[in-house]
């Protein structure tokens, strides 16, 4: 059951984000400038999803060790925080179409992530490192988010 739960909570985050995303892709998003190494819109779903999955067993890692209950909470903590983070940078992004402001959070996102990592690793190494395409995922998304901005400010 806690596997199904695991894997779950990251799950319904990425398809609430989803929601966000999808009506703005083809209206509000198309009409950016775009750096070169902007991939095919058709990739970031499964990307995403593959990303999610894995958050969902690292996730699932941590719950199932045993470990100092304190450590442990901490890493849930951590966790929420950056999965909070992770929703609140597509409804900046692409519902409010705030991209300066999703810039600065996606930093916050990826600061968060970086902390959760440690903190897994410090509970289980396996899960600390199925965090890591996420944390590279993340980086890409950030330098994308900024060559968006810096294309489109006026």
């Amino acid at each position: 059951m806690k596997f199904i739960i695991s894997l779950f909570i990251p799950l319904a985050v990425g398809g609430m984000s989803g929601f966000f995303t999808i009506k703005a892709i083809p209206g509000w998003y198309a009409t950016l400038n775009k750096p070169w190494f902007n991939p095919p819109n058709w990739l970031f779903s499964p990307v995403w999803t593959a990303l999610y999955i894995m958050m969902g067993i690292s996730l699932w890692l941590v719950w199932k060790t045993k470990a100092e209950g304190r450590i442990r909470q901490k890493a849930f903590y951590l966790f929420g925080a950056q999965l909070v983070l992770n929703f609140l940078w597509s409804l900046l992004f692409f519902n409010l179409h705030q991209i300066g402001v999703a810039l600065v959070e996606i930093l916050l996102l990826w600061g968060t992530l970086l902390c959760t990592i440690i903190a897994f690793a410090r509970v289980n190494k396996t899960s600390a490192w199925l965090l890591v395409p996420y944390i590279s995922w993340v980086s890409f998304a950030t330098v994308l988010n900024y060559g968006i901005w810096a294309l489109n400010k006026s």
